[in-house]
């Protein structure tokens, strides 16, 4: 100990530039791999640290229905709350567009936010329940519009007149009922009042404004929709939809499980997210594996090699290896602490995505177990490396190994190739043997994962951009839609509207769609007419194909796994008309509706439609889906047809629209678009330390061989040559079985998160990747070889050979 504490004090004061450049790097590497890691354990667990901090709905029950009755539910005993909500246009709030839609479902009494989704509070309090003036926001509320606990807003009310209007249209006239001032209260958030995505935040007022403005909200057709939190969960579900069919006399009631219906979806792109983030923290170990260990061999060797007078004396080779070890280990504990120091502080900004917009605790956090587990772990790497290096080092000094010859090499040299080409082979092939032995082995692999790091990546990326870009991976074929009608009831002449919208030539396809919800077992299914008019709307099949006959249904796949159906397979479906049991003859996706996303519901036939629900007019929704031939401009699109279904009698209220809010995987998929190309830029990293660290080693450990060639007649210029050639081929390596593999990884990784999604999987190829893989990683390969060639065209030829 006493050796190397005074070997120690030396260091530092010999070497200590040295140490400061290890520590640096230990200190950067420390940070980014213990951020990402840290932040992708906080990104995963964040939902369910919400809901155990709130009281979250169990189930959301949706019957759609003016007068229900909700006393009769709330008597059930499955029953531990119940909160109602109106589904109505809501309100508006001066300054903020109507399309910002902020206003979502308003509170029907006082249940919401105490004994149902009792939110985390960041600012404020919440609302009193008996003041009309006063809402909470979402945090997402405060950052999109610049507003705060305290500020006054002006909420604008529809007219009755409005509410009783069908067609009314906010964005063409204003609301012309009450102007209700209100006062920002609080910032909250809970599993149903969370940010998404791609939107701007939202606005929740106290139950006093609707039971105060009910008439100017909800109308006399209008209808409340509950949350209701059972008393032992998901366990009561179905004990509680038999006491429901009772109560209400009706068995098509759609029920959410908020658990497969929001919660699990949330996870599982906070799951891939974190999965992302926590590749990148992984690449970027082995980045630092790679290029720190280099450094730590590098100074490892050179105060073995300052060590060799001490060995003289009596230093045993266990004693010299500790205290050549000892400066990299200082530095290796100097920098986890300021790297675990600034990952605390990366935690302000973690964690990523879609898991922001539900952690119940934002900003600074300590995760113990991995800035305690790193800050213990990294130096310890560090000290075994050095360990390892200082007896590689002392081993080397004792003996000299026979060199392993490259078949490549010996062929250059058989077949009477130039000398650069082929000491270049021997160079890059061969290790060498006695003082001048390198690893070639590391070179190689480095190259191989660097090449093949950065393909998959690419490759990956290319999947996530396709993803992002085109609905229709999600079933979402169609670009506009109509609706036509609500609970039973159109609201003008459908089937001649659809038949005019068949006969545009711009139409490649129109699906008549009728929605309501069926029951099979303990799940509810939305139910989808497939009917179209004139030629077919375009679909997307992942199994199977679509139903023909009134006996046969195409499931959504989340649906499908729920009821444990496969193609082929018989399942049970009741929904107020004849109970049948009907063949499962695809799986596919689904057009997103109010009631359900693109991954769960099904498809069955006009026939079929009728049987399950008791008659042609017996829907929830009544909408169109149009499907425009490619090559059309949306927006011109939906001006012709528009005008088109004007001209039809008894149909100049029907708007064309867009289709509904495309699915939230896709835009939540944007969130991690940037993660794969930093991972190559890791990757990158990765190959130029390990080529570049494999050249400049060649040159210094094998400078005897150069001086002896350049003593023989080889000139200045090809002892440069020599080390282009070396280079060259540690990149034609790396690029023969990095690319192949490369594709091949970044594509099974995409199917893996095709297949968790769920999405169409089609093959990425990133060709512009492919295309510059080749001459970039050779240019970089040969711009790492200028400095090593220099010094190898400038050895003193005579000095080496004299010492040698």
């Amino acid at each position: 100990m006493i050796i190397t504490t005074t070997w120690l004090r030396l260091e530092l004061r010999r070497r200590w530039r040295s140490l400061a450049v290890l520590t640096l790097l230990v200190a950067f590497a420390s940070a980014t791999v213990l951020a990402s890691v840290a932040g992708a354990r906080r990104g995963g667990t964040a939902m369910d640290r919400l809901e155990r901090e709130t009281l979250p709905a169990t189930i959301t029950v949706l019957p759609n229905q003016p007068g229900f009755d909700w006393n009769a539910v709330r008597a059930l005993p499955q029953v531990a709350a119940l909160a109602t909500f109106a589904v109505s246009g809501g309100f508006w709030v001066d300054g903020i567009p109507v399309s910002d839609n902020i206003s979502g479902f308003p509170p029907g009494d006082a249940e919401f936010l105490h004994t149902v989704e009792r939110p985390v509070v960041f600012d404020g309090r919440l609302p009193d329940p008996g003041r009309a003036d006063e809402v909470v926001v979402s945090p997402m509320f405060t950052r999109s519009y610049h507003r705060r606990v305290g500020d006054r807003l002006v909420l604008r009310l529809m007219s009755r007149e409005q509410v009783a209007d069908p067609n009314y249209d906010p964005s063409a006239e204003p609301p012309r009922g009450p102007s209700v001032p209100v006062t920002i209260v609080g910032v909250v958030r809970s599993p149903w009042f969370a940010d998404h995505v791609g939107e701007k935040g939202g606005l929740v007022p106290s139950p006093a404004l609707f039971t105060r403005y009910r008439e100017n909200m909800l109308g006399e057709d209008g209808y409340l929709n509950a949350l209701v939190r059972l008393k032992d969960g998901a366990d009561d579900i179905p004990a509680f939809r038999e006491g429901l069919a009772r109560v209400s006399h009706r068995n098509d009631i759609d029920v959410w499980n908020n658990e497969t219906k929001f919660a699990e979806p949330t996870r599982r792109i906070a799951g891939f997210e974190a999965a992302s983030l926590l590749a990148f923290g992984l690449a970027a170990l082995a980045a630092a594996i790679v290029l720190i260990g280099q450094s730590v061999a590098r100074y490892t060797a050179a105060t073995v090699a300052d060590l060799q007078v001490l060995r003289a004396i009596g230093l045993t080779p266990r004693q010299a290896a500790w205290v050549a070890a000892a400066g990299p280990f200082l530095g290796a504990l100097t920098g986890a602490t300021a790297g675990a120091v600034a990952a605390a502080v990366a935690s302000v900004w973690m964690p990523i995505g879609s898991a922001a917009l539900v952690e119940p605790a934002p900003g600074f956090d300590l995760d113990w177990l991995v800035l305690a587990g790193g800050w213990i772990l990294i130096p310890a790497l560090v000290l075994a490396g050095a360990v390892g290096a200082a007896a590689v080092a002392l081993a080397a000094a004792r003996r000299d190994p026979a060199g392993r010859r490259s078949l490549v090499a010996l062929a250059a040299a058989r077949a009477g190739l130039p000398v650069p080409l082929v000491v270049g082979a021997r160079f890059a092939l061969e290790p060498g043997r006695g003082t001048g032995a390198v690893p070639v082995r590391p070179a190689l692999l480095g190259a191989v994962s660097g090449v093949l790091g950065v393909l998959a990546a690419f490759t990956f990326s290319a999947g996530v951009q396709d993803a992002a870009e085109h609905p229709e991976r999600f079933g979402q074929t169609y670009q506009l839609a109509m609706f036509f009608g609500l609970n039973g009831t159109d609201f003008g002449p459908a089937r001649e509207v659809l038949q005019t919208l068949a006969r545009e030539p711009i139409v490649q396809g129109v699906n008549d769609s009728r929605i309501a919800v069926a029951e099979s077992g303990d799940t509810s299914v939305t139910m989808g007419t497939y009917a179209p008019v004139g030629r077919p709307l375009p679909v997307v099949l992942l199994a199977g194909r679509m139903p023909r006959t009134a006996g046969e249904v195409t499931l959504a796949p989340k649906s499908a796994d729920a009821l444990g159906a496969r193609v082929g397979d018989r399942i049970p479906l009741r929904g107020g008309g004849t109970p049948m049991t009907m063949t499962v003859t695809g799986i596919g996706f689904v057009p997103v509706s109010p009631h359900n996303d693109y991954s769960d519901g099904g498809w069955i036939t006009a026939g079929g439609y009728e049987r399950l629900f008791a008659g042609a007019q017996a829907f929830k929704f009544h909408a169109a889906e149009i499907a425009l031939r490619p090559g059309y401009d949306v927006a011109a699109a939906r001006e012709r047809l528009q005008a088109a279904v004007a001209a039809v009698k008894g149909a100049e209220n029907f708007a064309i629209g867009e289709p509904w809010p495309m699915p939230q995987v896709m835009i939540q998929i944007r969130g991690v678009e940037k993660l794969p190309v930093l991972l190559s830029v890791f990757m990158a990293l990765l190959a130029v330390g390990a080529v570049g660290h494999a050249l400049a080693t060649a040159v210094r450990r094998r400078r005897h061989d150069v001086a002896v060639l350049r003593a023989l007649g080889m000139t200045r210029r090809q002892a440069r040559w020599t080390v282009v050639v070396q280079a060259t081929l540690l990149a034609a390596f790396g690029l023969s079985f990095g690319v192949p593999l490369g594709v091949a990884l970044g594509r099974t990784l995409w199917r893996v998160v095709a297949d968790t999604m769920p999405l169409l999987y089609l093959p990425p190829l990133a060709v512009p990747a492919l295309l510059l893989a080749g001459p970039l990683t050779v240019a970089v390969a040969n711009l790492l070889a200028v400095r090593p060639g220099h010094l190898a065209s400038r050895l003193r030829i005579g000095h080496i050979l004299r010492a040698e």
